[in-house]
């Protein structure tokens, strides 16, 4: 059967039916092939799509529940940011469920100054299911892979890697949302070390970082997800919260949570920084979350920890 809009047919109350990975949308839905499509097709099949990421969100209606669908055979190359504003698009590459190394790629070379991000989300309730988000930006302003300040954004079985391994402010994903939710995702990777010792973090939460984005983090959750790291030195993080106004209201949590440093780099001294007290917001460890190859899982105060004691790792929580 050819994947059309409605590729598994419609349900009696009008509905397209699930299938195939894709979800089923009140929407339409916007194919992308970045080796054989043409930006001038509707986009609306397999058999006519855009061949760029940017055409598709262009004839995306915001609020209306549209899915892009991306090709999984080659690369997606940006020339430029891709810059969500609208809400509620949804976007689909990956479907089999892997933490990382999806077949799905989104990705962004150069040194443009205005790239500062691979990706900026500031929308409301957007999603992102299977795709590797990659940054090799070597702009002095650049500042993370994905700046993510939308709200109830939800990425699933997504992974980013980023480069400028030697800068401390940058970071995969640079964060001041409301609500975010990463669901079975990897940050970084164990294959490309960090030079020098520094913090060099694969999530910083930063307020106002991402323009336009909440302003600062809320109630943010990380559940089984990875975090990897190749060390240059003790000083380096994993999850780095700058300040007490980063961190605003509720929670950040981590369940079922694995920061992995590679043996053959230092051990960090903690995976989880907080640079000042958290008198407004708590981050809280629950599930088996814990770390490998790390001094101390968390320090600061304002962490608490709900994961049961483990024998043999060595591995401390200092909570307050």
């Amino acid at each position: 059967m050819a994947l059309t809009n409605f590729p598994y047919g419609i349900s009696s109350n009008g509905v397209p039916l699930l299938g195939g990975g894709i979800p089923a949308t009140s929407g339409k839905y916007f194919f992308v092939d970045a080796t054989n499509g043409y930006d001038g097709n509707s986009g609306l099949s397999w058999d006519e799509p855009v061949k760029t990421v940017a055409q598709a969100m262009s004839l995306a209606v915001t609020n209306r529940d549209d899915v892009i669908v991306l090709s999984t055979y080659a690369s997606h190359v940006l020339t430029e940011m891709l810059d969500v504003t609208k809400s509620r698009v949804h976007f689909v590459g990956d479907t089999f469920g892997r933490p990382y190394g999806q077949a799905a790629k989104i990705s962004l070379a150069g040194t443009a100054i205005t790239d500062i991000h691979v990706m900026r989300n500031i929308g409301v309730r957007n999603s992102f299911h299977g795709i590797k988000f990659v940054g090799t930006n070597t702009a002095t302003q650049a500042t993370s892979v994905v700046g993510e300040g939308g709200e109830y954004a939800l990425y699933e079985n997504c992974s980013f890697e980023g480069a400028k391994l030697s800068t401390t402010a940058y970071a995969e994903v640079l964060l001041n949302a409301d609500s975010a939710q990463f669901i079975g995702c990897t940050f970084g990777t164990t294959a490309a070390t960090d030079v020098g010792d520094i913090i060099r973090p694969k999530v910083i939460m930063t307020a106002a970082g991402v323009a336009g984005g909440a302003g600062s983090s809320k109630d943010v959750l990380f559940s089984n997800c990875r975090f990897l790291k190749w060390a240059g030195g003790t000083t380096g993080v994993f999850v780095n919260v700058n300040a007490d106004a980063d961190l605003t209201r509720g929670f950040m949590e981590f369940n079922n949570c694995y920061f992995i440093a590679n043996k053959r780099g230092s051990v960090p001294a903690v995976a989880i920084r907080l640079g000042a007290s958290l008198t407004n917001a708590q981050v809280i460890l629950s599930g088996t979350t814990c770390a490998f190859n790390c001094t101390t899982l968390a320090t600061g105060t304002g962490v608490f920890s709900g994961t049961s004691a483990k024998a043999g790792g060595g591995i401390a929580v200092a909570s307050t």
